[in-house]
């Protein structure tokens, strides 16, 4: 694999970094699910550059963007689209309109303010990569990507998203607040998009995306590692074989889709890193992001406020490599 793929997905995340100020870690993970053929779920407080990230990312890959606004009316027909009744030529047929969910990268802006009924239409899309209606499974784009969002602090109107469609999430990602020193950035970028807006003059070939996950296939997982990957999501179904917090801490635990996602999205960092092979740091550092959303907290860990991020780290600490 040529290097000018790898650095053309670096230019990637620094000409994201230019419209999105004080996200970098965010910006990495969600340049590796792209890399991974992934999804993500965003969560952060309004006003945070959610809508702005995904926006910029079609920009620089001049793909097609879908947003879908989920409310509580919404029908599981305005995100995979539905078939009409039409006249054509004196003769009735039905056509089907594709919905929102064709596109190549699509929003699901507030995800969790629509019941699971709706929710629910994303399932197929998000394993499968197509939409079944009326009988008929059409494909998906090649590209395809969905990032969606929800709202740490409002919880009145929202619905919990079921387990089996978190568990299609590659990555749960939290969005926090800027530093001060990138709210003085923002504040500058604000005024001078009033004069004109930024336009980047990068723009990626989607065959350099392809080519990246083509790629991270080469790279070497040692059978060391994998028992590595394999034991830390043992530790969170079999909690009660550690001592300390963690047999407390813990309801349920991953899935063998966290072992997948885990193994690569490593390898992933790994290439970008510009590296044939996975380091330990690499399975640690992309953990959270992979486990935070598949794991369940325990009632004592809830009324104690241990956030999944804490029981991540303690597992981390616990699990030892080979």
């Amino acid at each position: 694999m040529t290097q000018s793929t790898r650095d053309q997905l670096v230019q990637l995340k620094t000409h994201l970094g230019k419209a999105v100020v004080g996200q970098e870690a965010l910006l990495q993970s969600l340049l590796l699910a792209l890399i991974c053929n992934g999804h993500v779920l965003i969560e952060g407080f309004p006003g945070t550059a959610k809508t702005r990230t995904i926006k910029a990312l079609a920009g620089l890959l001049g793909a097609r963007l879908g947003r879908i606004q989920f409310t509580p009316d919404l029908l599981p027909a305005d995100v995979t689209g539905a078939e009409i009744y039409e006249e054509r030529d004196g003769r009735g047929e039905l056509v089907f309109e594709p919905g929102p969910i064709f596109n190549e990268l699509v929003l699901a802006d507030e995800i969790n303010r629509a019941p699971a009924k709706v929710q629910s239409a994303l399932l197929e899309a998000m394993e499968e990569r197509q939409v079944t209606v009326s009988g008929n499974s059409r494909p998906l784009p090649e590209l395809f990507m969905v990032m969606a969002t929800q709202n740490p602090i409002e919880h009145e109107g929202t619905y919990p998203l079921p387990e089996a469609q978190l568990d299609r999430f590659l990555f749960k990602l939290n969005m926090g607040f800027p530093d001060a020193a990138s709210e003085r950035e923002i504040l500058r970028l604000a005024q001078s998009e009033e004069d004109q807006p930024l336009v980047s003059s990068l723009q990626i070939d989607r065959d350099e995306i392809f080519a990246a996950r083509q790629a991270i296939q080469g790279i070497t997982v040692s059978e060391t590692l994998e028992t590595y990957i394999v034991d830390l999501i043992m530790a969170t179904r079999q909690p009660a074989d550690w001592s300390g917090p963690l047999s407390h801490w813990l309801a349920f635990g991953a899935s063998p889709r966290a072992s997948i996602a885990l193994h690569r999205s490593a390898r992933a960092l790994a290439w970008l890193n510009g590296r044939d092979h996975v380091l330990p740091e690499d399975i640690q550092a992309v953990a959270a992001d992979v486990l935070r959303h598949r794991v369940t907290l325990s009632y004592e860990a809830l009324a104690d406020r241990v956030s999944a991020d804490t029981v991540i780290e303690t597992l981390i600490s616990r699990v030892a490599v080979g």
